[in-house]
């Protein structure tokens, strides 16, 4: 078979060696290649939806090469319905954001384009990796390109924003590997043999102590990057001083490795603690829910409102996620791709509108409606999809989020539900004071209105909002059986420990296996398969 998911990896990565031989001053040429780089990887994901297997709830395009045997360390691959169009949104949103640099980046082309391919093939490395440890390698590797995309290319306060999320992303990250360390090393003690295999990990029955420590170090580093109140005060600095690219790919594909992280990692790996701190991760995003609708209430730039309104969003999917039931679940993952298209389409229309007058302040914008008629249109298409209007993708995701979570806790919901209207006052609006009334200053009466470069960036965004409002089905039925496996299988192993953190008689330093629960055997089997959507749990 042929190696796919591998390919969607070294295409970028070819792409940027390719432009490394190619000389600084052949701008043009340079812009051409990373677009055709990252084209070729779009084509590829949608093979990749093309050829899988939609009723199936089991890892498909599986590839397994060992790597470092001695410590149990493969390279080991393979996708399902819950990260297949998470790949998807990325080779999507990457040519995208390299169109609409290229008239707004002019120094140091090549670099730029390098780092926007290598963070591509990292963010895809993310969603595909089944070894912890390859998935720490592509999650870590992903912050280099981010740091220099910021730090080179972003506004006044750029160094300060980039640091900022390095700093941040590192301390969660840090914790996460001690945690997948003790995994594998706790495989060792129960099999002989240390590894890193997520399939072997999810069959393990892990003890208290460590599902207590475990998730809380995996949950922190996920919570960071979504980011889930309160550690988010990373995202609005980074998203105002980055440029448009990396706005685009922050919001629309970083911002997702969190919330993936925690469905594909925290839950299954350490069901009775994640069930255990549920309602506490439910709080938390009903609080960034209320808390960052208010706050991009009150924005004077343009770029922090959708900044802190992403804050919000992500909120509606942390509390799917916390609620661990089908609807909710499969919600919060059509809601990442939501989320990353109408949020991605809002950064790149900033991003437009910043090139033309050089400022993102709501007061200098005016009466945009009647000069750059194309421009508002799409804007009003994207902001009604960011407030979850029904007949766009907004609304399906939120409608499935609030389902699951009113069937798991009432009264979150209902706070939650508040959100849903709070988004529709700031964004609403914004797009009034922005687009109607008169034409507040001279430099707006002259504005031009969409280029052919800025339609074929803008519009393919603008029409994803319609085909996934209006098909959403073509979306849910791939990922419902993986959704449902996942369910049924953080709910069938709960309970199967006793949640008490230990103390220091009971594992030293608390990174150490209880040996009368380890299992005598492993058997892959365990992991259970999928229901049909609508069970009840």
């Amino acid at each position: 078979m042929f190696p796919l998911l591998t390919f969607l990896v070294l295409v970028p990565l070819a792409g940027a060696a390719v432009i490394a031989l190619i000389g600084r001053e052949r701008e043009a040429l340079i812009q051409r290649v990373a677009l055709v780089a990252s084209l070729v990887v779009f084509v590829g994901t949608l093979l990749l939806w093309l050829r899988f297997d939609a009723s199936s709830a089991d890892f498909q395009f599986v590839e397994r090469h060992a790597w470092i045997p001695s410590f149990g360390i493969d390279y080991f691959v393979g996708v399902d319905g819950i990260s297949l169009f998470l790949i998807v949104l990325t080779g999507f949103l990457t040519p995208l954001a390299l169109l609409s640099s290229w008239e707004s980046i002019h120094t140091r082309v090549k670099a730029f384009a390098m780092f926007v391919l290598a963070l591509e093939a990292a963010m895809i490395g993310v969603f595909i990796a089944l070894d912890l440890f390859l998935f720490y390698v592509f999650w870590d590797a992903m912050l280099i390109p981010m740091y220099f995309l910021i730090g080179i290319w972003g506004y006044d306060n750029r160094v300060y924003a980039a640091i900022k999320f390095m700093l941040y992303t590192m301390a969660g990250s840090v914790l996460m590997l001690v945690a997948i360390l003790a995994l594998g090393y706790y495989h060792g003690v129960a099999t002989g043999l240390p590894s890193f295999d997520l399939l072997k990990l999810y069959a393990l029955q892990i003890p208290g102590p460590l599902q207590f420590w475990g998730f809380l170090a995996f949950a922190l580093a996920f919570a960071i990057k979504v980011p889930v109140f309160p550690f988010h005060t990373w995202l609005p600095d980074a998203h105002v001083q980055a440029p448009t690219a990396g706005s685009v790919i922050l919001a629309g594909v970083l911002l997702k490795m969190g919330t993936y992280g925690l469905v594909r990692f925290a839950f299954p790996l350490f069901p009775d603690a994640a069930l255990y701190f549920a309602p506490y991760l439910g709080v938390a995003a009903v609080i960034g829910i209320i808390y960052g609708a208010l706050v991009a209430m009150v924005q004077p730039d343009l770029k922090k409102l959708v900044a802190y309104s992403s804050v919000s969003h992500l909120g509606f999917v942390a509390l799917g996620i916390s609620a661990m039931n089908v609807q909710g679940v499969q919600g919060a993952v059509y809601q990442m791709l939501a989320h990353g298209v109408s949020t991605g389409a809002l950064f790149l229309i900033v991003g437009m509108l910043s090139d033309r007058r050089h400022t993102r302040l709501i007061a200098e914008f005016g009466g945009l409606k009647k000069v750059l008629p194309k421009l508002s249109s799409a804007f009003l298409v994207v902001t009604l999809a960011s407030i979850g209007l029904p007949g766009l993708n907004g609304f399906v995701g939120e409608l499935l989020i609030l389902v699951g979570a009113f069937r798991w806790n009432p009264p979150l919901a209902a706070f939650a539900a508040t959100g849903v209207l709070l988004s529709a006052v700031y964004m609403l609006w914004m797009f009034q004071r922005v687009n109607y009334g008169p034409v507040t200053h001279d430099e707006n009466a002259t504005l031009p209105d969409l280029s052919a470069r800025e339609r074929f960036t803008l519009w393919p965004a603008v029409a994803m909002t319609i085909v996934m409002g209006m098909f959403p089905m073509v979306f849910l039925k791939p990922m419902e059986p993986a959704v449902a496996r996942l369910v049924e299988q953080v709910r069938r192993n709960q309970g199967q420990t006793v949640m008490n953190p230990g103390g220091i008689g009971d594992w030293g330093l608390g990174i150490g296996p209880d040996l009368e629960r380890v299992p005598a055997s492993l058997n892959e089997s365990r992991i259970p398969s999928a229901k049909p959507l609508g069970n009840k749990r």
